[in-house]
């Protein structure tokens, strides 16, 4: 290998050929390579294979000019709080792509580490219950030649080029990275080519000094562009956090296009980052609403979740779930303070308590994990080690079996809608110990008889069967804006355990669309006043939990107020 070539962003093309498998780093809106992207859609490549866990913002880019992007190979597309990308609904909605595979996240790493250790595949555990290795070419099933059960399979993923942003490297090429990493050092090691964008070049002996950062060496990056703010308007902790008014308006426009923020904004964000990772500031919003109201339906949901966990539970947050990260962070702040809480695509462990904030917790999470890490790293040691006992996901549909519907739903005029997609939802309704879904929106079209496609459901259901196995017992349980559901193990199905207050049986049974089994059920409890204090005043004080309760038409304007209240905090300690 030769030496690392230093280049200059509109180089990019040139480590980039046609029809080039392009593997694509970051995590949520965490260290996006977003002005490599730009970059790339504008060097007039055509038909790249884009390989990433998450779509989101980069792919949108990718997609805004048809042709540059004709394979897609993911676990997921989204835009967080904003919604599905617009152009990779359309795009996947009309076919327009000329291959699409769908992988659960661990179908990935292995594929993925598979070929960074030239071997043809990697074995893991079966996603049984989900319909996804249905939606891949690259996954088998097969039985272990040593041990004899069945196993699953994925081919190599060998990358031509892989695109990742980074805080700093030295002269020579090495790069440091920091903060939650997705799956960006199974991408490098995986590829081809390494191309790196970072904020800074540092003397090669303050490498490795920022908190838990990771160093790849030299040999492993083939070239390296000095692009401050080069993960804007994603953040890059702990030089600046995400900018999330500017990506709500990327959010909103059919044909986003990228550039660096205005001075002005540029230092706001790094203040606020300083102000948090160094100073320690917590920024404490004032309360939104009527604190002594009586308790709203999001509100009895978040009482409930909490409720189930205790000091010794571990919680992972996923994507695109305030009312999960509501319930945690409710729980940690009351009667479970040594709850250990997974966030960002696995990439901080074991946070303390904070306010739910879109921009600014992560920062806060970077200051207080205990340790920074990959997706990979966490879905080796406490995924598939089944060390995690919740991760409460939001689902589009949920069927009597308990089988979840994330991938693409047909609307009642006929018209087909794709969805986000499951990320890891395949792998974690067997390896967590728990499977708690949630909608908000309890209908004859969300509690569905059957789901159209079953992106995630629990395949290892009764206790005898998991603990032969070698996953830990547990429940599936399925939380509404109505009611309570239980899978019983014996007949798998779902029953009613209890409706919220003021609902009854028969306004739960007209409003789900498969039969429901119950006599009489009990009320969900309802929230103590202490609950409701440390949630209105200290867990969520702005209400983001809202969001997924709020009509299409009203979520504009609650998101512009949320984004506006959090901004007014970004200047921190002055």
């Amino acid at each position: 290998m030769t030496s690392t070539a230093w280049i200059s962003i509109d180089q990019i093309g040139d480590w980039v050929d046609d029809g080039a498998t392009v593997g694509v780093g970051g995590a949520l809106f965490s260290r996006l390579p977003l002005a490599l992207i730009e970059a790339l859609a504008a060097a007039g490549r055509r038909e790249l294979h884009y390989v990433s866990w998450g779509g989101g913002l980069p792919l949108e880019i990718l997609l805004r000019d048809e042709g540059i992007v004709d394979r897609l190979t993911f676990c997921f597309s989204s835009l967080d709080v904003f919604g599905v990308p617009p152009r990779f609904r359309q795009l996947l909605e009309n076919d327009k792509l000329a291959e699409v595979q769908e992988m659960s996240a661990l179908m990935l790493i292995q594929a993925l580490d598979a070929a960074a250790q030239r071997l043809p595949s990697l074995p893991l555990q079966r996603p049984v219950g989900s319909d996804l290795p249905r939606r891949t070419t690259h996954y088998g099933e097969s039985t272990d030649p040593r041990a004899g059960v069945p196993v699953g399979y994925v081919d190599a993923l060998p990358l031509d080029v892989a695109l990742v942003h980074a805080q700093q490297a030295d002269k020579y090429g090495n790069v440091e990275i920091a903060g939650s990493r997705g799956l960006d050092i199974s991408l490098v090691y995986s590829a081809r080519r390494v191309v790196v964008s970072v904020e800074r070049v540092v003397p090669t002996n303050e490498l490795g000094r920022l908190p838990h950062s990771v160093v790849v060496p030299r040999q492993f990056v083939d070239a390296v562009a000095v692009v401050p703010q080069g993960a804007y308007p994603s953040s890059c902790l702990p030089f600046y956090v995400a900018d999330f008014p500017r990506i709500r308006e990327l959010s909103a426009d059919p044909w986003p296009k990228l550039s660096p923020p205005a001075p002005d904004r540029a230092r706001l964000l790094a203040k606020a980052a300083a102000d948090v990772i160094e100073h320690g500031y917590t920024p404490a919003p004032e309360p939104v609403g009527d604190l002594d109201a009586p308790p709203s339906v999001d509100e009895i949901m978040v009482c409930w979740l909490a409720r189930k966990y205790d000091n010794d539970t571990v919680c992972s947050a996923g994507a695109v779930s305030p009312l999960a990260m509501a319930s945690y962070l409710l729980a940690k702040a009351t009667h479970a303070p040594g709850l250990t809480m997974l966030t960002t695509s696995g990439g901080y462990i074991d946070v303390g308590d904070r306010p739910l904030l879109p921009a600014l917790g992560e920062a806060l999470d970077f200051r207080s994990a205990a340790a920074h890490c990959g997706g990979e790293d966490s879905y080796h040691v406490y995924y598939q080690q089944g060390r995690v006992d919740y991760e409460v996901v939001a689902v589009a549909q949920v069927d009597a079996r308990g089988r979840t519907n994330t991938v693409e739903v047909t609307s009642p005029s006929g018209r087909r809608v794709r969805l986000p997609g499951q990320g890891g939802m395949a792998d974690v309704a067997n390896l967590h110990q728990n499977f708690v879904l949630y909608t908000t929106r309890h209908s004859p079209l969300t509690l569905v008889d059957e789901v159209q496609v079953s992106s995630a459901a629990r395949g290892v259901l009764t206790d005898a069967d998991r603990t032969a196995a070698g996953l830990r017992p547990g429940e599936v349980e399925v939380l509404t804006d109505l009611a309570v559901f239980r899978l019983d193990h014996d007949e798998g199905r779902l029953r009613l355990v209890s409706v919220h207050p003021g609902v009854t049986v028969e306004q739960v049974c007209e409003q789900t669309g498969f039969s429901v089994e119950a006599d009489e059920v009990p009320e969900t409890i309802v929230p103590t006043v202490k609950e409701l204090q440390v949630l209105r005043t200290q867990v969520d004080p702005l209400g983001v939990r809202r969001l997924e309760f709020v009509s299409g038409s009203e979520r504009g304007a609650l998101l512009d107020d949320l984004l506006a209240r959090e901004d007014a905090l970004l200047g921190g300690a002055s």
